[in-house]
This record gives C-alpha cells, sequence and structure tokens, in this order.
C-alpha cells in the first residue's frame, strides 16, 4: 500500500454512509455483523440498536401525547369552569353579589387558599368582607402595582413582599405564589397559593384574563 495513501477517518466514512443510506440494502451481511458499543450492558447488532432506538422514539412521543391530551383535559376544564363563572356574574342583581360570586368562585372552583381584592370605591355591603379592602387609585400603598395596573397584564408567580403584605396583609407569609389580576380603573384580584409552583411566570393566563373581564363587564351594569 503506498504510504502517502490518504487515510480515510471515521467522520468521514459516517459523512459517506449518510449520503448513501441505502449502502448496507447491498450488503446485508456487513449490518447483520456490524454491532454497537454500549455505555451500559452488552454490544448489540446494528438491527437491535436500531429497533432499540425506535422503541425509545416510540416511548417519547407517547409521552408528548399523553401530556398533550392531559393539558388538553384542564383547558377543557378550566374553559368550562371560566364559561360557569361568567354566567354566575352576570346572574347577579347587585355589584356586592357579583363580588361576593367572583371570590366564592375563585377559592372553591379554582381552588384558590386566599383570594383577595383591592378596589378603588367601596361597594356597599362588602363593608365588612375579609377578602375586600378598598385602596384609593392615587395611593402611595397602590405604588408597587402601578406597572401592572397600566399594563392590564396577569402576573403569575412570587410576588415582591410589599406587594404580598398589601394584598394578603397578617396571612401574608402563607402565600408562596399568587395569580394578581389588574383590572384597570376598578382594583386588583389576586389568587395565593401555600404552593410555591401553583402560580409560575410564563404559564398561561389567557383564562385569567377572561375572568378579569367578566368581571368588570359585569360590573359596569351597576356603574352610577
Amino acid at each position: 500500500m503506498n504510504e502517502t495513501q490518504e487515510k480515510i477517518g471515521a467522520h468521514e466514512i459516517a459523512a459517506w454512509l449518510r449520503r448513501h443510506p441505502t449502502f448496507l440494502k447491498q450488503f446485508p451481511d456487513l449490518a447483520l455483523t456490524l454491532v454497537v458499543p454500549r455505555d451500559e450492558g452488552p454490544t448489540a447488532s446494528l438491527a437491535s440498536y436500531q429497533l432499540e432506538v425506535l422503541r425509545d422514539k416510540n416511548r417519547e412521543l407517547s409521552k408528548r401525547l399523553n401530556d398533550l391530551f392531559g393539558n388538553a383535559q384542564d383547558n377543557e376544564r378550566l374553559a368550562v369552569r371560566t364559561h360557569q363563572l361568567t354566567l354566575a356574574l352576570l346572574k347577579q342583581n347587585t355589584a356586592q353579589d357579583i363580588l361576593r360570586a367572583m371570590a366564592a368562585s375563585l377559592a372553591e372552583d379554582f381552588n384558590g387558599d386566599l383570594v383577595r381584592m383591592v378596589l378603588f370605591e367601596p361597594v356597599p355591603g362588602l363593608e365588612d368582607a375579609e377578602w375586600l379592602q378598598v385602596v384609593a387609585e392615587g395611593s402611595a400603598h397602590l405604588n408597587s402595582f402601578r406597572d401592572c395596573l397600566k399594563d392590564g397584564e396577569p402576573i403569575c408567580g412570587r410576588l415582591q413582599p410589599e406587594k404580598n403584605a398589601l394584598l394578603y396583609g397578617p396571612r401574608a407569609e402563607e402565600v408562596q405564589s399568587s395569580a394578581l389580576l389588574p383590572l384597570p380603573g376598578l382594583g386588583l384580584v389576586a389568587v395565593g397559593s401555600r404552593e410555591g409552583n401553583r402560580f409560575y411566570p410564563g404559564m398561561g393566563t389567557l383564562f385569567l384574563r377572561m375572568m378579569g373581564e367578566a368581571l368588570v363587564v359585569a360590573l359596569k351594569r351597576f356603574d352610577g
């Protein structure tokens, strides 16, 4: 053999095989004799290795499908609950009944550990409601909420201590994560959880926005 002959390296062989995927079909005996070393367990034939890879991919796809199916079921349940909440709010005859229905649904139907509302204007009949406080829109107590009130976008996750202190008062230490729903011109709605991962940044907020819009529309019937 010519010593100057260029040697073919493993990468070149791999690149050539990628360009000629039917090569082993022409040499079935070679396909049967090739073995694939594994980190764990004995070596395997190429055919066995391919079968194992396909099985792994199948398991991964099955898991993804199960996850998608589970998410679809969760979204369907949330959609039904949100629709039921909207109907319940529109059926109420007073503003105080609307707010009571909202608080009850968030606690019972949506499993909120602590439900709190902050309104800019008082609502007759709710002076003693533990879950409601009235804070003037221009109050310095709301400074930490200015950005979210301006944007109107729900926030999920761990809130800053000053936000928790205003929303949950003496029970602020119980809350590890929150879903905060700003209602520009009206106030805030917060759902607190004792679980740190119950509400987290990046989770979907579509249904929160829908609930907030339903509440605002229901209350507008009693403006003035």
